[in-house]
């Protein structure tokens, strides 16, 4: 959680604002009171809040991902590769700043008059990239496709409280729930809140969002052209509604390079100006690099393993026990991020916690179970479950060099305590199909991810693993568990409600549906032609690519 302290030249060349000190930098910017961070990574790092502004317009700039889009369709983008792209060209009802702050979007504004409804004023001359006028009814049939059962959005489950979505006058819009929600607004800044026209809706039908469909949205930046296996070309729209944050480049080129050390040298050469998600391996010498800045920036993503069969072995809470206090989450943190990051016992990081209560904060993260690594009483766990010689199936993909250093820790650590475990390989497209597609997780036990929050609170961590909910992969059930999240998301101060997760995050700590790995930084590689980011999370729904220019 830092930025590289490269020659005194280049940081007077990039008068960045920072804030130093690893995960405390990240809890300074939300202004939450954290537990004490123990990071052991180098101690001359610092996180960048903004880079300098541009000197000017360029006129493109190529950018690295480490796999193609499952989708461009705001309904199913749900994954790092998805949003990158899709928060330059598509926008939401409000929009989440880089600080994880929301602030007004497409709509100019929202009231919240009775402890059931939302209501939203939209903006008035905003225009999609084919010209037309945004209007109050394109944002109903937007926000209404998450409630169709034929389209199957990722995102129902923010909706799922939802009874109506209507045009309630001619620039107002009303949503009405059968419960009080808090999330629900919060969620209108990420992929649950985009705006699409309608007519581009029904005319593209099932292609929309996909590479010969294309999306028509409001964005700084239009769909180019999408060349299936290579890249996604964007283009500046002039006709962009918010004219102090148009886009400065002509245009933005999305290249896949699913081979990590192919996408590393392509950085490290200057041949790609950019990139998120730097793989490990590259970020030492990316920090020494002439071709660029290494940046580090607020995350609110939790590394964990996704129990994803409790049926297996890992049904049993003695062996997820077992499992997580076999894993030597600091040496893991040490080879796969080589010291950028820590090893948390919590599945959020205290960067969410905005509008928290000192209690709150404290509640959550003072005097979690903490799993210490010890081979010996894991593998008395194991024992007393019954559960020794069973197998485990652990799924990776070839993304970046840390993914085979979670896989083959996680197969050490399970032969380690008695149960055998089998390794199997996907493609990054594959692998990415484990957060939408059910069948893709047949057979499987085990899998990462590098989960990150769409909207500045906790709860939605554990919104989303209540019983039968989309992402809660493992179908993992506690009653009690249920109770207190459906609880809090009643509640609207977000002080008050903050007390009440922390019993969530608890109980989490306590069952393990998902296990707890590290936190670390949002990785940034930003070459020496461009500049004008801002290394946050926040690139999965902000139109982070507007903002880049010439250095």
């Amino acid at each position: 959680m830092s930025r590289s302290t490269t020659t005194t030249a280049r940081r007077r060349r990039r008068a960045a604002v920072v804030i130093a000190g690893g995960l405390s930098a990240a809890i300074a910017l939300s202004g939450c009171t954290p537990p004490a961070p123990q990071s052991t990574a180098p101690a001359d790092w610092e996180l960048t809040a903004q880079t300098d502004a541009p000197s000017g317009d360029i006129d493109s700039f190529t950018w690295a991902s480490y796999a193609e889009p499952y989708s461009l369709d705001y309904a199913y983008a749900f994954d790092y590769a998805d949003n990158q792209v899709l928060s330059n060209v598509c926008e939401s009802l409000l929009r989440l700043n880089p600080d994880y702050t929301l602030s007004p979007g497409l709509a100019e504004s929202f009231s919240h008059p009775t402890p059931t409804t939302w209501v939203y004023e939209i903006r008035d001359g905003v225009t999609f990239h084919d010209g037309t006028t945004m209007t109050a009814a394109d944002v109903v049939a937007s926000m209404n496709r998450h409630l169709d059962p034929e389209v199957g959005s990722s995102w129902y489950s923010v909706y799922q409280n939802v009874t109506s979505i209507e045009q309630t006058g001619d620039s107002e819009v009303t949503v009405t729930e059968a419960s009080p929600d808090s999330q629900f607004n919060l969620a209108m800044g990420g992929s649950a809140g985009v705006v699409e026209s309608a007519a581009t809706l029904a005319e593209k039908g099932a292609d929309y969002g996909n590479s010969t469909g294309g999306v028509n949205c409001t964005g700084p930046f239009s769909f180019g052209e999408w060349k299936s296996g290579e890249s996604i070309t964007l283009e500046r729209y002039d006709g962009y509604w918010d004219t102090a944050n148009a886009a400065k480049s002509g245009e933005v080129t999305f290249l896949f390079m699913t081979d990590p050390n192919a996408r590393s040298n392509a950085l490290k050469s200057g041949e790609v100006d950019g990139g998120w998600m730097i793989p490990a391996d590259a970020v030492p010498q990316l920090r020494s690099s002439d071709e660029g800045d290494m940046l580090f920036g607020l995350n609110t993503a939790v590394s964990s393993l996704i129990v994803s069969n409790l049926d297996g072995p890992l049904g049993d809470l003695r062996v997820r026990k077992a499992l997580l206090m076999a894993l030597d989450r600091q040496g893991i943190v040490d080879a796969a991020l080589k010291g950028y990051g820590e090893p948390t016992n919590a599945l959020t990081t205290p960067s969410v916690w905005v509008g928290a209560s000192d209690q709150g904060v404290s509640d959550a993260f003072d005097g979690l179970e903490e799993y210490p690594y010890d081979l010996d009483a894991a593998k008395k766990l194991v024992e007393e479950a019954g559960a020794t010689g069973e197998e485990i199936t652990y799924l990776t993909a070839p993304i970046s060099s840390d993914f085979n250093v979670y896989a083959q820790a996680t197969a050490a650590a399970a032969q380690a305590i008695g149960l055998k475990a089998k390794i199997e390989t996907v493609t990054p497209s594959a692998y990415t199909a484990l957060f939408s597609d059910p069948t893709a997780r047949e057979g499987v036990d085990l899998f990462y991810t590098a989960w990150y929050l769409s909207s500045p609170d906790p709860l939605e961590m554990f919104s989303v693993l209540r019983t039968g909910e989309f992402s809660n992969y493992g179908e993992w059930s506690d009653a009690d568990f249920d109770a207190v999240v459906n609880e809090a998301i009643a509640i609207d101060d977000p002080a008050e409600r903050s007390e009440k997760t922390a019993e969530a995050q608890r109980i989490a700590n306590e069952q393990l549906p998902w296990l707890p790995l590290y936190q670390a930084p949002t990785t940034l590689f930003l070459g020496k032609r461009i500049t004008g980011v801002a290394p946050s999370i926040a690139f999965l729904y902000a139109p982070w690519a507007a903002s880049i220019g010439a250095r």
